[in-house]
């Protein structure tokens, strides 16, 4: 047992501690003359279904810098965080996603390495039932909820 009186997986040899602490996921809810950017996914989980532009972030990565990268490496597009949005705690997947809301830079896209396509939608045409996760629906209905009232309330999700 440690201080807080859990029990923990320690090694014998070192003395490492696991934590099991959860990993950090980042997106971006991109956001273009009323249209969402929306990735279609060539890896699993969720392969041909559509996301955000997001993934894990790196060992002393900046989340902000993660979430550029991941647009980059997902849709081949340059992003300019403009606020955070949402955190989420996956608990059953051991995940902490946060999700910021963004700006295209320039006008070019393309799908990258994870992705099989790369389009904007208007809110009545994104592909409700084909969304890869749950969190990509709270999101996009988040926003367009509080998109006019509250633009500095941040949409905190436990699962």
């Amino acid at each position: 047992m440690d201080l807080e009186q859990k029990i923990r997986p320690v090694c014998k040899i070192c003395g490492f501690i696991d934590y099991n602490s959860p990993k950090v996921s980042v997106g971006s809810l991109i956001v273009k003359n009323n249209k969402f950017l929306l990735c279609k996914r060539a890896i699993e989980p969720g392969y041909g279904l559509w996301s955000l532009p997001s993934g894990f972030v790196d060992g002393h990565e900046d989340i902000q810098k993660a979430a550029i990268r991941e647009a980059r490496e997902e849709a081949n597009i340059k992003i300019k965080i403009k606020k955070l949005m949402a955190i989420f705690s996956v608990t059953k997947k051991n995940i902490i996603q946060i999700i910021f809301l963004a700006e295209m830079i320039g006008k070019k896209f393309k799908p990258g390495i994870e992705s099989l396509e790369v389009r904007f939608f208007s809110y009545k045409d994104i592909p409700w039932k084909k969304l890869a996760f749950v969190n990509v629906e709270w999101i996009l209905k988040f926003y367009k909820k509080n998109k006019k009232t509250s633009k500095n309330d941040v949409f905190l999700r436990k699962d």
